[in-house]
């Protein structure tokens, strides 16, 4: 059932769109900043003398914080209100990037990145809640499909003031830069949050229905330690996998955590209490089939823009400005095709994120052509503008209308909860993806050339994607006869 036949009519709340402008901000500011570190790893290389491991500690450290608490936020939101929370969130994240910019060695910087992500966790569920919140059915799918064209622009945005401030900084200080750019963003967003924000005293966020008792709720402590000791052990090996075989062990570990979790889970609610996560919420296919569709789009995708900025920059030696106008068409068609997908996808439904994967496999396809001709001396690295448009055309036809149609039917008390689910997957699909692409890419790279790490790189990417094409395909006849489709 839907939630506006759960909770009866429903009345917009005339803040809505404010709040919106709210999350938007946050959502600029936190995928600007991921986006101008990808082009930013070579000079923190150089400026920091940081070894492999460390520099990929710097995306995946990062991963792995925003991804261990993302379903305790979710939760802490929908129990105690989402805005307190949600501003907490931007608080640390500003007040973190000041700090990565001051980073005197990798260390420090991988400790700013860390705490970051926790910032990022805390914020990210809030917002995917509010949107929830305040918007139903088709209008719904619009304000998602703004908050994807926004991140098609903050994605554009990002790796060419990356690029200009690494110029203008040279390449030992100018990437600090990347970071002490979020603090006036993330100023305004605090203010704006204040301002513009509804901020609940303990939980509100639920509208209220006549005759409705809402249940007894708490933050089931031992679900979410549990589950955060699961997210930890299961990314870990991937993250680390260069250190010691031996940590492949936390792997099974993670996985037997995991089961001792919904275990718990289930025991909890036999209990009469509420557990942080009602196991029955996935047996609603479409959150279900949405949820592992974007784990493993984040686990293909991710690495494509970080592939793309090692082989302009190591493999074709061109500056980080010039490594960021590559993926500038594709970051612009982007923004367009998300803002057609949120118009579209109440009508058109899985159907939308069916074509933006065909045209996410085109893409790569085309881009493995290109750097192969290239590497014949046929053809000019430059015709990536073209085929890497194909990507942000995917990019905007996949994120957000999947996260419209995951979260559908999902009750609104567990609007945090369920979102921090859907995205713990992405993050855990994130650091895999970035820890084993790159892996094999490097590997590719001690017997071969950047033009073959590049292209084996993607080759592994079409496979990811492939995959996730097919669980679209059981979604889309899963919903045969539902509105959405």
């Amino acid at each position: 059932m839907a939630n506006d036949e759960r909770w009866g009519d429903y009345v917009p709340d005339p803040r809505r769109w404010r709040v919106l402008g709210v999350l938007v901000v946050v959502l600029f500011m936190s995928l600007m900043s991921v986006s101008s570190v990808n082009v930013a790893l070579p000079t923190i290389e150089v400026g920091l003398h940081a070894t492999q491991s460390e520099l990929q500690w710097v995306l995946s450290g990062y991963a792995l914080t925003f991804g261990i608490g993302l379903v305790i936020a979710g939760r802490a939101g929908d129990i105690y209100g989402r805005a307190p929370l949600f501003i907490v969130g931007v608080a640390v994240f500003t007040a973190t990037s000041v700090w990565a910019g001051l980073a005197p060695d990798p260390l420090h910087l991988n400790l700013a990145r860390a705490v970051m992500g926790v910032g990022s966790g805390l914020a990210s569920p809030q917002a995917v809640g509010m949107i929830q919140q305040y918007f139903r059915g088709a209008e719904r799918g619009r304000a998602f499909g703004i908050f994807g064209s926004v991140v098609g622009v903050s994605v554009s945005i990002g790796p060419l003031l990356g690029g200009l401030l690494i110029q203008a900084g040279g390449a030992a200080t100018g990437w600090r830069w990347t970071f002490f750019v979020n603090a006036p963003f993330g100023v305004l967003a605090i203010i704006l949050a204040f301002l513009w924000i509804p901020k609940p005293l303990l939980n509100r966020n639920l509208p209220i229905v006549p005759g409705h008792v809402p249940p007894k709720r708490d933050l089931d402590p031992v679900g979410s330690v549990l589950l955060g000791l699961a997210v930890l052990a299961v990314m870990v090996p991937f993250l680390e996998s260069g250190v010691t075989p031996l940590v492949w062990l936390a792997l099974p570990a993670g996985i037997g955590i995991l089961l001792l979790w919904i275990w718990w889970e289930n025991r909890y609610k036999d209990g009469g209490r509420e557990p942080m996560v009602d196991m029955h919420i996935f047996r609603v296919t479409s959150f279900a089939n949405g949820t592992l569709l974007v784990s493993l789009y984040f686990l293909g995708m991710t690495s494509v823009w970080i592939l793309v900025a090692l082989y302009m920059q190591d493999g074709l030696h061109h500056t980080a400005l010039e490594s960021g106008l590559v993926g500038l068409p594709s970051s612009v068609l982007s923004a367009f095709a998300a803002l057609w997908a949120g118009r579209s996808v109440a009508r058109l439904g899985r159907k939308v994120v069916i074509g933006g994967l065909y045209s996410a496999l085109i893409g790569l396809v085309l881009s493995i052509g290109v750097v192969w001709l290239h590497s014949l001396g046929v053809a000019s690295e430059w015709w990536l503008l073209l085929t890497l448009s194909f990507i942000g055309i995917a990019q905007g036809a996949v994120i957000s209308p999947n996260q419209a149609l995951t979260l559908a039917e999902v009750p609104l008390q567990y609007a945090g909860s369920s979102g921090g689910i859907m995205q713990t997957g992405q993050r855990v699909g994130t650091s895999v993806g970035i820890a084993v692409i790159t892996a094999v890419a490097f590997g590719v790279l001690t017997v071969s050339n950047w033009s073959v790490a590049f292209n084996v790189g993607f080759a592994v990417i079409i496979v990811v994607v492939a995959v996730a094409l097919w669980v679209g395909y059981r979604d889309l006849r899963q919903r045969h006869g539902n509105a959405w489709l």
